[in-house]
C-alpha cells in the first residue's frame, strides 16, 4: 500500500470513518502519513476488530447520492391505469424525511485539523454532481439551465439588499438599485409602458408577482371579486385566501385557457361589485394562454367601464416569450391592464428564483406607506429583498438583448414541435397549444420514470416544457426511454394507456378508443 496514493488513502479515510466519528481531512492525510499512522495506531488499542481495510467502501466525494422516493400513501385505493400500482399522494401530517444532512457541532480541534472543512467540501462535492446529474434529467418545469455568471463571482462576497422602493435611496448604502431600475425599464419598454407612469420592482419569485398583483387590484377595489380560470397557478388562489377575498373560478377549454362564455355567466350576476381578474400567459399545466382581448371585450359587454375593472397578467413564463412569437396577441399597458409579472429563473435562466413585477404608477399611492426606518417607502409585499437578482438580471438582459430571446423562443418552439410530433408518430396522445412550449402527454405509469425526468402530472397528464437548454439530442434520449418503458408497462393486453379526450381533446388522443 503506498501512504501517497489517493486512492489507498481514500481507502484508509473511509476505515477511519467506521473507528472514528469525526471526518478526516483528506487534504491533511495526503500530506501527512505519519499523521495517519499515528491515528491509526491509537484508535486501534481501543476499537474491536473489524473486516480488513479492503473490504471497507472507499470515500468517494464525487459519488452522486440517490434520492429515495417517498413511500406511496394511498387514500382510496386507486390503481394508476390499472397496473396495481397505487398513486402517490401527499398527505398532511404523514409526509416524511426522505433524506437530510445534519448539522453538527464543530470539535474543539477542528481549525488545527481541517477535519470539519474536509468534510464539507466532500459533501458539497458530492451535492455538486449530483445537480449535474438531476439537470441532464430535467424536462417537467419551467426553468432554463443553461447560463454561465461567472464574471458575477466577484460580488459574492457582498451582502446586497434593495430594502424598500427601488426608486427611492434608503439608508442601507450596499444595494443594486441602479441595476433594479435598469432592468425594470427594460421590461417597461418590452410591454409598451412610459418610464413616468409605471412602478414595480423585482421580487423574489413569480409566486409574489401575483400576489402583488392582485393586493393592488384589492387595494384599488376593496369591494372587489378575483376572477381566475380553474387552470390558473395555484398561487391566485393563495392570494384570494390571504386578502379574504371573495373568488369566483371560471372553467376553461379544451386547450387550458379561460371560457369567456363562462365568464360572462359569472360576472353579470355580480355586475354590482367591480372585477379583478387573473389573466394567464400560459396556464401551468397545458401553458395556454387567455385571449387578454376577448376578456376585455366580455367585460365591455358586461357593463363593465375600465375604471370598474383590474387586469392582472401572470406571465410567469410565457410573458417574456409571447412578445416574440409572430402572431401572437399583444400584452401591453396600452391595454386596460393593471400589471404584468413575470419570473426570472424561467425563461431568463438566473441561478436564484426571483421576479419582475410592473403596475401603473396611479394605482400604487394606496399600497405605498414611508418607512422611518429606512429613510425611504416600500409598496412591496417583502421587506428585504435579494440585491444580486437584479445585477443577474441585468447581466443576461444585456448579454442577450432582444434578438437573443427571440432566437431562444423560436428555438423553443421548433423543439415543442419536434418531440410532440414524435410523441404522436409512436402513437402516443399529446398536445401542443398554439402559443406555447409545454408539450402535454399521458402520464407515464411508473413513478421510478416520472421522478428521473422530474416530470409534472396532473391526473392522467404530465407536460415537457422545452426551454433554451432543452436540446433535441435531450428529447430523443427521453423518448427511447420512455418507449421502452412502455414496451413493459403495456406488454399485457390488460393495461392500457390512459383516455385523455377529456384532458387535450380527441383529436389529440391516440387511446385504444380513440385510435
Amino acid at each position: 500500500m503506498t501512504w501517497g496514493g489517493v486512492p489507498s488513502a481514500l481507502n484508509i479515510l473511509g476505515y477511519l470513518r467506521i473507528l472514528h466519528p469525526i471526518p478526516l481531512s483528506l487534504s491533511l492525510l495526503l500530506q501527512s502519513p505519519n499523521l495517519l499512522r499515528a491515528r491509526l495506531r491509537r484508535l486501534s488499542t481501543s476499537s474491536p476488530p473489524i473486516k480488513p481495510i479492503m473490504s471497507v467502501k472507499a470515500f468517494d466525494p464525487m459519488a452522486v447520492v440517490p434520492e429515495p422516493l417517498p413511500p406511496v400513501v394511498s387514500s382510496n385505493g386507486d390503481d394508476v391505469g390499472g397496473g396495481g400500482e397505487k398513486k402517490r399522494e401527499i398527505v398532511l401530517g404523514r409526509n416524511v424525511h426522505t433524506s437530510s444532512l445534519a448539522v453538527t457541532e464543530p470539535e474543539v480541534d477542528d481549525e488545527a485539523t481541517g477535519d470539519k472543512e474536509a468534510f464539507m467540501a466532500g459533501v458539497l462535492s458530492k451535492y455538486r454532481k449530483t445537480l449535474i446529474e438531476r439537470t441532464k434529467h430535467h424536462l417537467g418545469y419551467p426553468y432554463n439551465l443553461d447560463f454561465d455568471y461567472g464574471a458575477l463571482s466577484q460580488l459574492q462576497h457582498f451582502s446586497i439588499n434593495n430594502l424598500g422602493d427601488p426608486f427611492i435611496e434608503s439608508n442601507y448604502g450596499v444595494h443594486s438599485r441602479q441595476f433594479e431600475v435598469g432592468v425594470l425599464d427594460w421590461f417597461a419598454r418590452l410591454w409598451e409602458i412610459e418610464q413616468n407612469e409605471y412602478w414595480g420592482y423585482i421580487t423574489n419569485c413569480g409566486t409574489e408577482g401575483n400576489l402583488h398583483g392582485i393586493l393592488v387590484g384589492r387595494e384599488v377595489f376593496p369591494d372587489g371579486i378575483l376572477y381566475a380560470s380553474r387552470e390558473s397557478h395555484y398561487s391566485v388562489f393563495k392570494a384570494a385566501r390571504m386578502y379574504r377575498m371573495d373568488c369566483v373560478k371560471v372553467d376553461t377549454l379544451v386547450t387550458g385557457e379561460i371560457d369567456c362564455a363562462d365568464f360572462k355567466a359569472k360576472l353579470l350576476p355580480n355586475k354590482d361589485k367591480p372585477a379583478i381578474l387573473n389573466v394567464n400567459i400560459g396556464t401551468t399545466v397545458k401553458g395556454a394562454v387567455d385571449d387578454l382581448d376577448l376578456v376585455i371585450q366580455t367585460l365591455e359587454e358586461c357593463g363593465f367601464s375600465h375604471d370598474r375593472f383590474y387586469i392582472h397578467c401572470d406571465g410567469a413564463l410565457f410573458g417574456l416569450m409571447m412578445p416574440f412569437v409572430k402572431r401572437a396577441p399583444k400584452v401591453t399597458f396600452k391595454k386596460p391592464i393593471g400589471s404584468v409579472s413575470v419570473s426570472g429563473h424561467k425563461f431568463v435562466g438566473c441561478p436564484m428564483p426571483c421576479g419582475v413585477q410592473l403596475t401603473r404608477i396611479e394605482h400604487i399611492n394606496a399600497l405605498s406607506r414611508n418607512v422611518e426606518y429606512l429613510a425611504s417607502r416600500d409598496a412591496t409585499i417583502m421587506g428585504s429583498r435579494n440585491g444580486h437578482a437584479p445585477i443577474f438580471l441585468w447581466y443576461t438582459l444585456n448579454r442577450k438583448g432582444y434578438k437573443g430571446f427571440q432566437k431562444e423562443v423560436q428555438k423553443c418552439l421548433r423543439n415543442a414541435h419536434y418531440i410532440k410530433d414524435r410523441l404522436r408518430e409512436e402513437g402516443i396522445s399529446a398536445m401542443l397549444n398554439e402559443l406555447s412550449s409545454t408539450v402535454v402527454f399521458e402520464r407515464p405509469l411508473d413513478e421510478e420514470f416520472v421522478r428521473r425526468w422530474q416530470l409534472a402530472c396532473e391526473g392522467n397528464m404530465a407536460h415537457v416544457i422545452v426551454m433554451p437548454n432543452v436540446t433535441i439530442e435531450k428529447l430523443d434520449i427521453f423518448l427511447n426511454e420512455l418507449l421502452s418503458k412502455r414496451a413493459i408497462w403495456y406488454k399485457d393486453e390488460k393495461v392500457r394507456p390512459p383516455c385523455l379526450a377529456a384532458d387535450i381533446g380527441r383529436e389529440n388522443c391516440v387511446c385504444p378508443l380513440h385510435k
